[in-house]
């Protein structure tokens, strides 16, 4: 067993020894994202070209751009440390906590979303129920995507800091001001080409960084002998010690994890999720903006090898992480195993992997908070009618706030071990109430209009209130932060829901003829479009590759389960 030497690493120099031929790469890696904001530009004419490519891409590329939108901080070094700290676990969050969601979004949601040619997702609550739910779900949604773009710029400044050794606080500076010139430049098409670049450089860093991982600890063979000693069996299997009354690592029995992580956050997050769907949104037809996220699904369910296993070395090579007193965090994972591991060149293309995945997330969230803060609360509510020059103009500028506002918040996310834990907690309070409003909404005609309103004030507040007082102060015992969050989003979800229909009862509902294309089982005219050529092939037909993803999800499963 090689332990690394101890001492308080992060915190006091974990400097990465990069040399002249790593920040070569690193400028070369900038140089194209500039310059692909620039070629972009040209396309950029309208405020529909900034905000949503001008409905104009193939699904390939929004396809991976959907998977890279996701791949961003948080998912790197955030599942990596879900890794260290819970084990074998972490696959729960991709293939039940993102698949079924995935697949659902692609046969069921985008029929919704293209068809009835909203630019954002408030504007789908706008159209179904009213003005208050539209604006409070707006302002929620501009709000949390600020918070997430500043988990993104944090995490983004933990490696700048490792790398160039600059404070914190200049790096999260620098880094923001960075992200701000390429969207700035080039809108959502410059985002969207940039993702489907880094998904390749991301892969690039990661793989090499597990296969060496796993040569240190002596394969796999050895990584699971030597944590099965120091862990239990429990942190090696996906369902072990999840009985309900059981202990386990993640704090979460099999209940909470089907519900909520497999229903309740994950559903809330690929449906809801502006800064994906934005990405299916902006597909050249109905049938390409189907079959982007059922495309995204197949990348999605092996991802989780090269982020699980950096994150199970660095629970036998650092046996004191996340301990106190080590001055080492769980989000370290990472960035300890490049300095431990990687040669100068292949720690260029890791570095410049980690930088790419973290502007992807903090770019996605950033073009999403840009297009719901100008298109569905400056145009509707506060400047309203101008021309089309006026808002794109606008955009632009409500981007750079966006960044700055980023740059506060990502000061808050310093404050948390696990950036993942952090990030569930936001959307147990902002995405799960959206998606209660949204399905009822969908599904039930009834839903009356005053309903949406209420039904995102009382999951939201419900949310908050299960997290702050009953577990932060101790009135029900939930072991993890991670379990809590599970418990928060079913909370949320229930009084959103029991709220919506109390309301429903005593209200009007919105009459029939305006429901048409909101509700399932309604069309609106026109919706109906023939396939495009060779759309009509087999293998890109929708109901395949969906039923395809979650059977070899569900396969995944096995050889952790038993």
């Amino acid at each position: 067993m090689h332990h690394l030497a101890d001492g308080p690493y992060l915190a006091d120099g974990l400097r990465l020894p990069a040399n002249g031929l790593d920040y070569t790469i690193l400028a070369i890696y900038f140089a194209v994202v500039l310059g692909i904001g620039f070629a972009a530009r040209a396309s950029v004419r309208t405020s529909l070209d900034f905000f949503l490519s001008g409905r104009s891409l193939p699904a390939w590329v929004t396809g991976l751009a959907f998977v890279a939108a996701n791949l961003g901080a948080t998912e790197i070094l955030g599942m990596a440390a879900t890794g260290a700290q819970y084990g074998v676990a972490v696959v729960h969050w991709y293939w039940i906590g993102a698949i079924p969601a995935m697949v659902f979004l692609g046969l069921v949601m985008m029929p919704f979303y293209y068809g009835s040619k909203v630019r954002s997702v408030p504007e789908f609550l706008l159209q179904r129920f009213d003005r208050p739910a539209h604006l409070l779900s707006s302002v929620l949604f501009a709000f949390a995507a600020i918070l997430i773009a500043g988990v993104n710029l944090y995490a983004l400044s933990i490696v700048v800091e490792a790398l160039l050794g600059w404070p914190q606080w200049v790096s999260i500076v620098v880094a923001g001001f960075f992200v701000l010139a390429y969207i700035t430049i080039g809108g959502l098409s410059s985002a969207i080409y940039n993702e489907v670049l880094q998904f390749f450089v991301i892969l690039a860093a990661l793989i090499p960084l597990t296969v060496l991982g796993l040569k240190r600890v002596g394969g796999w063979d050895g990584l699971t002998g030597s944590l099965e000693q120091s862990h239990g069996s429990d942190f090696l299997s996906a369902w072990g010690g999840t009985g309900i009354g059981d202990a386990n690592p993640l704090g979460a029995n099999w209940l909470t994890i089907v519900l909520g992580l497999g229903f309740v956050l994950s559903f809330g997050y690929w449906t809801t999720n502006f800064a994906e769907v934005q990405r299916a949104l902006s597909a050249k037809n109905l049938s390409a903006a189907k079959r982007t996220p059922l495309i995204a699904a197949f990348p999605k369910i092996f991802i989780v090898f090269v982020v699980m296993i950096p994150g199970l070395v660095a629970a036998v090579l650092v046996p004191r992480i996340g301990t106190a007193g080590s001055g080492l965090t769980y989000n370290d994972a990472i960035p300890l195993l490049m300095r431990e591991l990687l040669p100068n060149g292949v720690l260029g293309i890791a570095v410049t992997g980690l930088l790419a995945a973290f502007m992807a997330g903090m770019a996605a969230n950033v073009s999403s908070f840009n297009t719901v803060f100008t298109a569905d609360i400056w145009a509707k509510y506060v400047v309203r009618g101008r021309d089309d020059t006026y808002y794109l103009r606008f955009g632009r500028i409500v981007t750079a706030a966006g960044v700055l506002a980023s740059i506060g918040t990502a000061f808050l996310a310093a404050g948390f071990s696990n950036i993942m834990g952090y990030l569930q907690t936001l959307f147990s309070f902002f995405n799960v109430p959206m998606f209660v409003v949204f399905i009822i909404g969908m599904f039930w005609k009834r839903a009356s209009v005053k309903s949406g309103f209420w039904g995102l004030v009382a999951g939201t507040v419900a949310a908050m209130v299960n997290y702050f007082v009953i577990y932060k102060q101790g009135v029900i015992a939930i072991p993890t932060d991670q379990g809590a969050n599970f418990v928060s989003a079913i909370v949320g979800f229930v009084a959103g829901a029991v709220v919506m229909v109390a309301v429903t009862l005593f209200t009007a509902p919105k009459p029939e003829a305006q429901l048409a294309g909101l509700v399932y089982g309604t069309r609106s005219p026109g919706t109906e479009e023939a396939p495009s050529e060779g759309d009509d092939a087999w293998y890109r037909r929708p109901a395949l590759l969906g039923w395809g993803a979650v059977l070899l999800a569900a396969a995944c499963y096995l050889p952790y389960s038993f």
